[in-house]
């Protein structure tokens, strides 16, 4: 099966290493790129033939339409012309829904809307999945096994992508973020950069380790931390009185919402 990533940015450079490092046959990979430098740095990177978009429409079973949001009408009008019902269309856009491509495109065209995250880059890509109305349970099949090798995969209704959006698709920028403002909190204290960045980035991936592996609630896991009278209760305390927790809410919500207006800006 032969599967071209359309647009070769953040989020299409990663599904194609990703599924290199998976053992994804290179010769079975194309990407396209509008720019001719960057397309020859990929292709010496990754092996992986860059083309035009006729052609990976020609050649690939899948097509992965990862531009962005605002590039969407010019691809689907050269798009519509070019592929048939057989061809699978994996979307990757934000807030856009499968009506836009199955009105587009033509008729009977299969196609499943996916917001994945960038640490598909590492193989550890959270990719929510929902099927459009030609879409089949063998389609849906073949977007899984390509997802799972970069990552966990879960099916949901679309009703639900632009929350997914915010919340995992956008959920990696808000913990680098945070991790970001840790290192400076440690430099404040007058811990060197390399150290608290070695402190912080660690406790980050085994905070992570024990909420995947553990079975505890987050909850339960900060409690456990939380001594009576002692340092994490006095920082947390800090926390709360300056709203971070309703800060956190009110960016998630703000994320969903621009996820939506990019789908409605696509509406007839």
């Amino acid at each position: 099966m032969t599967v071209a990533v359309l647009g070769a940015g953040k989020i299409g450079e990663a599904l194609l290493s990703g599924l290199l490092d998976a053992g994804y046959d290179a010769g079975k990979l194309l990407f396209t790129e509008r720019h001719p430098e960057r397309a020859a740095e990929l292709t010496e990177r990754y092996g992986v033939a860059g083309v035009e978009v006729a052609e990976a429409a020609e050649r690939a079973d899948v097509l992965v339409v990862a531009v962005k949001p605002q590039d969407i009408d010019p691809l689907l009008d050269e798009l519509s012309g070019l592929i048939g019902p057989s061809t699978l269309v994996v979307s990757m856009c934000a807030g856009l829904p499968t009506a836009l491509f199955e009105r587009r495109l033509p008729e009977g065209t299969p196609v499943i809307r996916v917001m994945p995250n960038t640490p598909m880059l590492v193989g550890a890509a959270m990719s929510a999945v929902s099927p459009g109305r030609h879409a089949t349970d063998e389609h849906l099949r073949t977007v899984e096994e390509l997802l799972s090798s970069v990552g966990k995969v879960i099916v949901l209704p679309e009703s639900q992508q632009d929350a997914v959006t915010a919340l995992s698709g956008s959920g990696p920028a808000y913990f680098f973020y945070l991790v970001e403002a840790m290192i400076d909190a440690g430099i404040l204290l007058g811990v060197p950069r390399n150290v608290a960045q070695q402190l912080i980035v660690q406790a980050a991936v085994g905070a992570g380790k024990m909420l995947d592996e553990g079975g505890q609630h987050p909850v339960t896991l900060r409690e456990n931390v939380t001594s009576p009278g002692g340092t994490t209760i006095s920082g947390i305390r800090e926390l709360e009185k300056h709203g971070v927790r309703a800060a956190l809410l009110d960016a998630i919500e703000s994320a969903r919402d621009r996820s939506i207006e990019l789908g409605k800006a696509h509406e007839e």
